[in-house]
């Protein structure tokens, strides 16, 4: 499989712009011969737009959806985005849908890794990591920005069985050796590959790391971007890496009792 990534800072609070910014970017990424587009947390309406994110929240079905996975459709190409999730009984999610190349739904995330008081001042957070979904022979997983930053939910992830954990994330730049750091690490001790696709620039009072990074089951970094806008891409190929999970075979050598009993 080959992947793109779409560093943007998208335009907040504006969610026809960037419906539009993810149908150009989806046939930029075809174009590239990738299977699959990743766009950045809270894509569709902006990350650090306070309150406003609760406002420009749709239902997973509803008709930005729609346009998305026609998008998908259209270009034939998988497309993950972050957005807003209005729920049942009033709550918010910080959420992110995947589209196969297709059109169809194949699921939708919410963030169970709620970071800092403004994320949670606005949304709810979710309580289902989930399964990993096949997509073009792969076991696709979904995880968005903080939720990477914990080995559980990761871990999770990869002892059901994922080839690529996709991340959705908008890092701060002070907050920058997550990209650099973190997520090699979170693929090397899971043998698989993480594709972390980040913001870039400013938006209101935040600053974007950039440094999108695709990893590999090994730890080393295959593809990873500057600060500014960048499309990144890189082939999965997960029968390459075979040796590396022969060699360090963490998933099968764990001790669940052991760790449970230290919750």
């Amino acid at each position: 499989m080959r992947i793109a990534l779409f560093q943007t800072q998208g335009t907040p609070g504006d969610v026809e712009a960037n419906i539009t910014a993810a149908e150009e970017a989806a046939a930029r990424a075809k174009a590239g011969g990738a299977d699959l587009l990743i766009l950045p947390e809270m894509f569709l309406s902006g990350y650090a737009i306070g309150e406003l994110a609760f406002e420009l929240a749709e239902s997973a079905d509803g008709d930005s959806a729609r346009r998305m996975a026609e998008a998908a459709r259209r270009h034939a190409i998988a497309i993950l985005y972050g957005h807003g999730e209005n729920g049942e009984g009033g709550h918010c999610y910080d959420a992110a849908t995947l589209v196969d190349g297709r059109g169809r739904h194949r699921t939708t995330y919410r963030k169970t890794h709620l970071f800092g008081d403004d994320e949670r001042t606005v949304y709810s957070p979710g309580n289902d990591l989930g399964r990993p979904h096949g997509l073009n022979g792969l076991r696709v997983g979904v995880l968005v920005s903080y939720d990477a930053e914990f080995p559980e939910a990761v871990r999770a992830l990869a002892a059901h069985g994922a080839d690529l954990i996709c991340v959705p994330a908008a890092l701060p730049e002070s907050r920058r050796k997550v990209a650099d750091l973190l997520v090699p690490a979170r693929a090397a001790e899971n043998g698989c590959f993480i594709a972390y696709a980040n913001r870039c620039w400013r938006e209101h009072e935040t600053a974007y790391a950039g440094m999108s990074t695709v990893a590999a089951p090994d730890g080393s970094v295959l593809a990873r971007a500057g600060r500014d806008e960048e499309m990144l891409f890189a082939n999965i190929d997960v029968p390459a890496y075979h040796r590396t999970r022969d060699a360090s075979p963490y998933l099968d050598d764990r001790r669940p009792e052991l760790y449970a009993a230290a919750e």
